[in-house]
């Protein structure tokens, strides 16, 4: 064991802890550092913990880790419980922490954890995951659990908590396992840290994208179609196909290719890129003619093999090409979540071939491509350099050749960027993109990806200048990530009011009466004729109820038709995002609407 310092009040006090996490042997000031909250937040999961086996006796505890969110914990009770129930739980929680009992840490064996935990079979489903011989257990008061640390030294140093909410979740994430429930919680070092906090939740609660999805119809999921698999609906159709539009003019403007490859590939391609050993966990698989193919989780190995359809000379580097890609990973059913995480995405994947002396200009070309787009939608953003992980292809001496070339490009551009320890792709070293939205979440998006490794497994090759053979570099690229994410959080970045250049209505046309349609439709034609969608509301109904219905649905510009504006070819404008209205002639309003649709440019 070694020694944890936490500062608090300016108090040092030590802590004994199993190594865990990476904090050992440090002073941590009790504030809201990540060092200090992973602490904190680990010490308030076990006292819920706690105050939940005072409540219901017969609980029985599985995991409760700390997560981005907070923290969690999942226990199974034979009496219901409910969100009603969080307060009660948070009363029992600050009873307990009032007494400050330490919480000590002793260990026993793997035989005896068993014996101890004999008639606790959650308890024995975590020992399943622990690849040990000795547990630790963490005990405070009467309450103990398996837990490898760290914690606070009492859980008299935990005041400023919240239970967020309370749902499912299947035992280790699997929907073949049995359900079990899931409180949330989160905690800071201090009173004002936790009031911001409760205030962005409830604001990114009026943004949920699965709510807005659900009054703009963007899109649906449905029972019989199958979890994580998305339906878009006219709406979202157009807000994709404008997005999709502005992105392959962006490439092609940067000298990407448009490909595509198969959505199967034979399982034996899947074995040579490593994908099959590595990540089939992750994939689906099936058999035709007796030869297996793995429905593809990526869209590298489709576009290798385009690659290999010809020789390349050393003029021809570097390719580019650029697919949006239809992929399906396979996610834990308790893991779904909206457009967020679901088993069927499309991906903005983009794969370049370069020599190794045009890596650096390659990679500060696709910073610059992703700070276009980024600060296109006001999104502020960090990125992060991912290294090997623990699963992984290739030698250390290539591994270690890669991530040195994506900090050299960096550097010598001076671009900030933190280090992720072992966050790579399998494959290689990458460029995580994380992005802060309008209420200040951070979320993962675009990556860049350095790899010598594939094109090694696959023998690519191209001619160097003395006609020798030269194995290319291979840069895997997404900038969005995939769409269905990239909608989610523009969603809820902007509250549904996307931009006019990519909402999936821009003009919402209120004919007042029936002679007035003919106008609403001629103006409709002439719109689609810019590139602009409009729709026409005309149901029999009353003139105010279609504007409030244009306005539920966020369109951005309302126009309204009575017997001036089709007699002189005038338009009467409600601009919902200038928050003004204003009378134009039908041609101002034509050059105006073209205007804001073409102003952006990535």
């Amino acid at each position: 064991m070694s020694a944890i310092a936490i500062k608090h009040n300016d108090e040092v006090i030590d802590l004994l802890t199993a190594q865990a996490n990476g904090i050992t042997g440090e002073e941590i000031e009790l504030d809201n550092s990540p060092e200090a909250l992973e602490v904190l937040r680990h010490s308030t999961a076990h006292l819920m913990a706690q105050a939940i086996k005072s409540l219901y006796p017969d609980a029985e505890f599985f995991v409760g880790p700390v997560v981005k969110e907070g923290f969690y914990y999942d226990f199974k009770v034979s009496e219901e419980i409910g969100e009603g129930d969080l307060k009660k739980i948070e009363k029992t929680m600050l009873s307990f922490a009032k007494k400050k009992y330490p919480i000590e840490r002793y260990e026993i064996s793997m035989d005896e954890a068993k014996a101890k935990f004999a008639d606790d079979h959650l308890k024995l489903e975590v020992m399943k995951r622990i690849p040990s011989d000795t547990v630790s257990i963490y005990k405070q008061g009467d309450f103990e659990d398996l837990c490898r640390g760290p914690h606070l030294p009492d859980i008299g140093q935990i005041r400023y908590f919240k239970l967020t909410k309370i749902s499912g979740a299947y035992l280790g994430g699997d929907s073949k396992n049995e359900m079990l429930t899931r409180i949330y919680g989160i905690a800071f070092a201090d009173k004002e840290s936790l009031k911001a906090h409760l205030e962005m939740i409830a604001e990114a609660e009026k943004r949920d994208h699965r709510k807005i999805g659900a009054q703009m119809k963007l899109f649906t999921f449905r029972e019989e179609v199958g979890a994580g698999f998305p339906i878009w609906l006219p709406a979202g159709g157009r807000l994709r196909a404008r997005l999709e539009s502005l992105l392959f003019k962006a490439h092609r403007k940067r000298g990407y290719e448009p490909v595509r490859g198969p959505e199967m590939l034979r399982s034996d391609l899947w074995m040579t890129s490593g994908h099959y050993q590595n990540y089939g966990e992750n994939m689906y698989f099936t058999n035709i003619d007796d030869v297996e193919f793995g429905v593809k989780p990526m869209n590298c190995v489709g576009h290798i093999k385009a690659y290999e359809d010809e020789p390349h000379s050393y003029r021809d580097l570097p390719l580019k090409y650029f697919e949006y890609g239809v992929v399906h990973r396979h996610e834990m059913t308790g893991a779904l979540h909206g457009l967020f995480r679901v088993r069927e995405f499309t991906q903005d994947d983009a794969h370049i071939f370069c020599t190794a002396d045009q890596i650096e200009e390659q990679i500060i070309e696709v910073v610059d491509f992703v700070d276009k787009i980024m600060t296109t939608f006001n999104f502020d953003y960090k990125m992060m350099i991912s290294t090997k992980p623990e699963k992984a292809v290739g030698d250390d001496e290539v591994w270690e050749i890669s991530t040195n070339a994506l900090k050299t490009a960096m550097d010598k551009n001076n671009l900030v960027y933190e280090i992720d320890e072992g966050g790579g792709a399998f494959y290689g070293p990458k460029i995580d993109i994380k992005i802060t939205d309008a209420i200040g979440r951070e979320w993962q998006c675009g990556t860049i990806q350095l790899d010598f490794n594939l094109p090694e497994r696959f023998e690519l090759e191209y001619s160097g200048d003395e006609n020798n053979k030269i194995q290319p570099v291979m840069i895997h690229r997404a900038i969005l990530g995939s769409f269905e994410r990239f909608i989610g959080i523009l969603t809820e970045h902007y509250a549904g009011e996307f931009p006019m250049f990519v909402a999936p209505t821009q003009v919402a046309i209120v004919p007042i009466a029936e002679p007035h349609n003919a106008y609403a439709k001629e103006l409709a034609d002439k719109l689609i004729d810019l590139g602009a969608d409009s729709e026409i509301f005309s149901k029999n109904e009353s003139l105010n109820k279609r504007i409030r219905t244009a306005e539920k649905g966020r369109v951005p510009m309302i126009i309204v038709l009575g017997d001036d504006e089709v007699e002189n070819k005038t338009i009467a404008v409600r601009d919902r995002r200038e928050r003004e209205q204003y009378n134009l002639s039908e041609a101002e309003f034509l050059a105006m609407i073209q205007q804001k649709i073409n102003e952006v440019n990535f």
